[in-house]
């Protein structure tokens, strides 16, 4: 019988081993994660481990979506590492913080919700890149130090990093066929080190990478001169921390959704990022954000309320003060292993089965987007170009389908009937459909079927409106809706417009 119980906070039932278990397996995950991107930075190992706590917790209650997990992701520090190198450590805790503050502004003033706006296709080349910039990380963990340079394994050492991590893959497929009592990828973890501890297999373990013991994160105001000249330094790097990190938190916040059939709160979410990277960045913590390949495993191993990313945390915790010693002795081949298999877990594979069905613009803008994250690993940058390639192709088609059918009403009146929004883009396409030397004295453009949307439109109406006065015509628009009306109430003075009150047709009783 599963152990259950109600979950007061979140209304929703507890299957407490699934949830612990999740979490120790996250926890597992994460740690040569935030190692290695610690390093990259040019960080002190701890400094990772600190990020992952501490992001880990603070989102664990506060976020907006159960069952996400954040920690010191590399997507965030990557856009650090010239600040750290230029001016220290000490900025980067100042420009983390800052960073925060920005987020929390952003979930306080309820800008969350335009991640909605992301494209699918743009969703697609995230994922996939970031599938990519996983798998090939956990590849470099075949390489090694040798007379102080980085080279690929060879001869036995690679045979046991390639064995163990085939052993480890091999677990976490066919186990969940078996049972799914236990997380296959914790599974495969303790039986991939036991195997190395027992029979004295010389490999690659975490302790390479660096230690993991430490004391618990204490206070720390960065040691930064609070002047202008500091804030002009720290505010770019802030910001795109800021941008980059709710990217891929709200992002990670849509999939873990769609895993889940429930809905997360965007806007809670980005608070709780901000108030955990302010706290990184006063407990001498790297930063991050919410973590796809974390989230990924939590949900695969059955996490789905707080607790288990809560565990996670405090799993990180326990091993930077007492468990440190243990976790140096895992080997990387098993973290690899299942590192690999979220990677290909991440990997939008229905794209690839889409591109003969999707137009051909989706397909170029799920590329790019790809490639952006792959090369330039700024997920920010990337997002942002697919959004905007997107609405340009969008606002491109949109202007190919305006359309006019023309008429003569009983009157002698010339009608235009149009069909198609007018904007920025269909406005040439508009000026076209009009014949102002041989129209009628009195011209009526009818909007049943559109709408004016901007000010290019406005413009465009005040320009054909003057053409047809030079020749002595007049111009009335009918049909237009309430919205129309008030956008051109708000130009006046600058266009006027003859606008034709529609008609109200009433039915006559019967005798």
């Amino acid at each position: 019988m599963k152990l259950q119980a109600i979950n007061l906070l979140n209304k929703q039932k507890i299957n407490y081993k699934n949830e612990i278990l999740a979490g120790l397996t996250v926890s597992m995950t994460m740690i040569p994660e935030s190692l290695s991107f610690a390093i990259l930075a040019g960080l002190s190992p701890l400094t990772g481990l600190y990020a992952a706590f501490l992001m880990g917790i603070v989102t664990a209650f506060l976020g907006g979506r159960p069952g996400m997990v954040s920690g010191g992701a590399g997507a965030t520090v990557v856009v650090l590492i010239a600040l750290a190198a230029s001016h220290g450590v000490e900025y980067l805790f100042a420009a983390v913080a800052l960073a925060g503050i920005l987020q929390i502004l952003v979930g306080a003033f309820k800008l969350g919700k335009f991640v909605r706006l992301i494209p699918q296709p743009v969703m697609y080349g995230f994922l996939n890149g970031l599938a990519i910039i996983i798998f090939m990380a956990q590849v470099k963990q075949f390489k090694i130090f040798e007379n102080g340079a980085e080279v690929w394994m060879s001869g036995p050492a690679l045979y046991i990093m390639a064995g163990l991590t085939a052993l480890t893959i091999a677990i976490v497929l066919l186990l969940p066929k078996l049972t799914k009592a236990v997380p296959a990828s914790l599974v495969a973890i303790i039986i991939t080190f036991a195997l190395v501890y027992f029979f004295q297999i010389d490999t690659k373990k975490v302790i390479d990478i660096a230690s993991v013991s430490g004391s618990f994160p204490s206070f720390h105001i960065p040691q930064i001169p609070f002047t202008w000249e500091t804030l002009q330094i720290i505010f770019p790097y802030a910001a795109v921390m800021a941008a980059v990190g709710l990217i891929e938190s709200l992002l990670t916040l849509n999939m873990v959704d769609e895993l889940t059939n429930t809905k997360g709160n965007a806007n809670q979410e980005s608070i709780a990022q901000g108030t955990a990277n302010i706290v990184n960045g006063f407990f001498a913590g790297m930063g991050g954000c919410a973590m796809v390949a974390q989230s990924l495993v939590n949900i695969g191993a059955g996490g789905r309320t707080r607790l288990s990313a809560i565990i996670g945390a405090l799993g990180i915790l326990f091993v930077i003060l007492v468990g440190g010693r243990v976790i140096e002795q895992i080997p990387m081949a098993a973290l690899v292993g299942v590192m690999m298999m979220v990677a290909i877990g991440t990997f939008q594979w229905v794209s690839i089965r889409l591109v003969n069905k999707m137009p051909k613009s989706d397909i170029l803008v799920g590329i790019l987007v790809a490639a952006i994250t792959v090369i330039l690993h700024n997920l920010a940058l990337a997002v942002l170009v697919g959004v905007i390639l997107s609405a340009l192709v969008f606002a491109w088609d949109n202007a190919k389908r305006i359309r006019a059918r023309k008429s003569i009403d009983e009157r002698g009146d010339k009608v235009y009937e149009i069909y198609g929004p007018l904007f920025f883009g269909s406005t040439t396409t508009f000026m076209e459909k009009f014949d102002i030397l041989e129209d009628p004295a009195v011209v009526i453009i009818d909007f049943q079927e559109s709408r004016v949307v901007d000010m290019s439109a406005i413009e465009t109406l005040k320009k054909l409106t003057e053409r047809y006065q030079e020749h002595n015509k007049q111009v009335i628009f009918r049909h237009l809706s309430p919205d129309c009306i008030r956008l051109l109430d708000q130009a006046k003075g600058f266009i006027e417009v003859n606008i034709d009150t529609d008609p109200t047709y009433k039915v006559m009783p019967k005798d």
